[in-house]
């Protein structure tokens, strides 16, 4: 099942500045930048949403990274939520 919050790629293609460099692999190098400065998603807090949770941990983490890396489209965070959902938010996710 696809994510209606994840845009396609063309939509993503669109995007992208058209005055921005880009290797073969058609990624610019500013997000090339930014991807490198973006946490692996395995070291993102988890949410599982059940019993007595925090749910606070992982938004003001993802708040974090819209500072830290202000140049990050929302699309490579909602790509990388469902390794932090696990349990009942990861089946509420899917």
């Amino acid at each position: 099942m696809e994510n209606p919050y994840q845009p396609d790629a063309m939509l993503i293609n669109k995007a992208r500045s058209s005055s921005q460099y880009q290797d073969g692999d058609g990624m610019s190098y500013s997000e090339k930048e930014a991807l490198k400065q973006l946490p692996e998603a395995s070291s993102w807090p988890k949410f599982s949403g059940s019993g007595e949770y925090d749910h606070m941990e992982l938004i003001d983490y993802i708040d974090g990274l819209f500072i830290d890396v202000p140049s990050i489209p929302d699309y490579w965070i909602t790509a990388r939520l469902n390794t932090a959902f696990k349990g009942h938010a990861s089946i509420w996710y899917t």
